[in-house]
């Protein structure tokens, strides 16, 4: 089974922690797509400055190409508007299921507030909500509700995907 996911939304919204919770549960491998972004789109950020288009093109280049090279493979990465995501899906090789984490503003922030050592700053959150276009019914993506224990939404991500039935 050739299984492409990602997991999306803004900033905070928790995609590291639910990938690495669905890769131990199900053996998919999981990779942060924080760490496949250029330097450069680093610096912007921890400096407070929102990525253009033209900055994330080469970063979602590359979480395509990571799809296509390592399926089965989750990746945690943004893909706020759907031009993001049909270019991943166009490099991917295969079919991609988007996960959408979805919660409040709030919330998020509140998480956002309380983390320490990533270079994304809270400044960035209403950046990130203002470029969020939701996946369309014609996306087949999941839509999971963060405000749920991480084991209940774990639980129904994985079987909204049926992946109960995949272990490493």
């Amino acid at each position: 089974m050739s299984t492409r996911i990602i997991l999306m939304g803004v900033a905070g919204c928790g995609k590291s922690s639910v990938g690495e919770a669905i890769s131990a549960r199900t053996g998919i491998a999981y990779r942060d797509g924080d760490d496949l972004h250029p330097a450069a789109n680093v610096e912007k950020m921890r400096s407070g400055i929102p990525l253009t288009d033209e900055d994330r093109w080469p970063w979602l280049d590359q979480v395509g190409r990571e799809l296509a090279d390592k399926a089965p493979l989750i990746i945690g990465c943004s893909a706020l508007k759907r031009v993001y995501r049909d270019r991943i899906r166009a490099l991917a090789g295969g079919p991609v299921t988007f996960v959408h984490l979805a919660g409040s503003r709030d919330l998020i922030a509140g998480r956002m507030a309380q983390r320490t050592g990533h270079y994304m700053p809270l400044s960035l959150l209403d950046s990130q909500f203002a470029a969020l276009e939701l996946p369309q019914p014609d996306e087949g993506a999941l839509t999971a509700d963060i405000s749920q224990p991480l084991d209940a939404l774990v639980d129904g991500i994985v079987k909204g995907l049926n992946l109960e039935e995949i272990k490493a």
